[in-house]
């Protein structure tokens, strides 16, 4: 699986873990010189406290397009270390 903004391969993996429709890439698959810290902040009721990347490529920006659950609940533990994409974000195989 290929993740793809703005033209660029942000991060490829043959092992993305599917939750609720959204492919979590493995945090080494990540082309991490694309990704800027956000101090946005969401909860899941069930996955838990979700922390934010936005994406800069090109000059663009794409605000908090990149979502991760550094503490994961236990029922979501299989995305621990693991990164998912959205507002645009193309995922390609």
């Amino acid at each position: 699986m290929k993740a793809i903004w703005n033209g660029q391969v942000i991060a490829e993996s043959n092992e993305t873990v599917v939750i609720e429709g959204n492919h979590y890439f493995p945090e080494s698959s990540v082309k991490k010189e694309f990704l800027v810290p956000s101090t946005t902040e969401t909860v899941c009721h069930w996955k838990g406290k979700a922390n934010y990347y936005s994406l800069n490529i090109g000059g663009k920006e794409n605000k908090d397009a990149v979502w991760f659950y550094s503490n994961p609940s236990e029922l979501a533990r299989a995305i621990k270390g693991k990164v998912a994409f959205w507002k645009g974000v193309e995922i390609v195989k």
